[in-house]
């Protein structure tokens, strides 16, 4: 008795997949940007911009969760963890009003990743390839693992990137650009760490390559990176 085949996934645009992975910090900071009161003192203003912001990033996230999950057919696990704690640590943000819970997310994801991976890469296992439930076409389980780690680190290094921005940017503190420091803390995650991340991406395609990926499915690698 043979068992029905398991369906594929329905593959998704590199736009649409950009949407998923950062529309909901896009939201995060207009909205915070929008309720942000002008000046520096009236701080029952400045809380009210976070709440709201953390509140329409909660909302934004899970959107774009059951977007992906019924428009494509599926959400990777990493999108389903890194959706969790971003309602988690946002509702803890609301809660206990203060901000700092929504700028520790950030680096609780990036270790947690980052220990994962590397400890499948000392088991000999490829976690990167279940975390994103993608098998990027004809890549090899050496290459698997290679990534993995190579991932495993470059988690690690933004962690303590965010931490470095967190203690310098944060509600009590200036920013950039006539910013305020939490509105420069909030840039930083489409402006820095997302090109970030799309550079290491674009890094990893000769050692890819040099493992088995084919031509067609390099596009899916960079559209496609591990995120938090």
């Amino acid at each position: 008795m043979t068992g029905e085949a398991k369906p594929q996934a329905k593959s998704k645009p590199g736009w649409l997949n950009l949407l998923v992975d950062y529309g909901p910090v896009v939201i995060f900071f207009v909205v915070y940007r929008y309720y942000l009161p002008s000046g520096d003192g009236d701080p029952v203003g400045q809380m009210r911009a976070i709440l709201m912001s953390t509140g329409a990033f909660m909302v934004a996230a899970v959107i774009a969760l059951v977007f992906s999950r019924f428009k494509f057919g599926h959400a990777s696990p990493m999108l389903w963890l890194s959706t969790a704690l971003i309602v988690g640590f946002g509702g803890l943000t609301i809660l206990l009003r203060d901000s700092w819970w929504v700028q520790i997310k950030p680096t609780a994801i990036y270790l947690m990743f980052g220990v994962v991976l590397l400890f499948g890469v000392w088991r000999g296992q490829a976690y990167l390839k279940y975390l994103l439930e993608a098998a990027f076409e004809g890549l090899n389980d050496v290459g698997w693992l290679k990534l993995s780690r190579n991932w495993g680190l470059f988690f690690f290094v933004l962690a303590a990137l965010n931490e470095v921005l967190r203690h310098n940017f944060n509600k009590d503190t200036h920013g950039l650009f006539g910013m305020d420091g939490l509105s420069t803390w909030i840039a930083a995650k489409l402006w820095v760490f997302m090109p970030l991340s799309f550079l290491f991406t674009f890094t990893q395609i000769p050692m890819l390559m040099r493992h088995g990926l084919l031509q067609e499915a390099e596009e899916e690698v960079i559209t496609d990176p591990p995120h938090e």
